[in-house]
């Protein structure tokens, strides 16, 4: 996707504000600079990431910068592929340290994650529905798996 001429950036705190306060159960965990979003307490997966600084892991997007930070999305693969195809993503096609550009992760395009550094707001309005759905996924991951634990108290979820 084309940059945004909307220049306006959503700051980090906004879209975790966003996503906490959207969605119902989400439960957050800070580690190696991410915020990681999870539904429920389970912390077995989460739907997304935010992460504003390089670390040892990852330096792939220049985070340093002052203001950048990274919204990561884990996506369903239909999702990935109207996105970026139905051909295997060759990752060295992106510059991950474009801001504004819904890509593939870096590092996790396989698992059907998306990323962006720091969303404008009309950019960020796309991302809302990839927020969504990934949320959803998790929802859906977590009433599977207590379905299959047999917990009376989440199976209505």
């Amino acid at each position: 996707m084309t940059p945004s001429t909307d220049t306006f950036t959503m700051d980090e705190a906004a879209v975790a504000n966003y996503i906490t306060t959207t969605f119902p159960g989400v439960e957050t965990t800070d580690n190696f600079g991410y915020t990681f979003f999870f539904y429920g307490s389970d912390h077995r997966l989460p739907f997304a990431t935010l992460s504003a600084s390089d670390n040892d892991y990852d330096r792939v997007s220049n985070l340093d910068r002052p203001g950048v930070y990274r919204l990561n999305i884990g996506v369903s693969h239909q999702t990935f592929q109207a996105l970026f195809g139905t051909a295997k993503v060759d990752i060295a096609n992106y510059d991950f340290t474009a801001l504004d550009v819904i890509m593939p992760h870096p590092e996790y395009s396989l698992q059907n994650f998306v990323c962006i550094l720091s969303p404008s707001e009309a950019t960020f309005a796309k991302v809302r529905p990839l927020l969504a759905e990934a949320y959803n996924i998790a929802v859906q991951r977590d009433t599977r798996r207590h379905k299959a634990e047999g917990d009376p108290d989440k199976l209505s979820a």
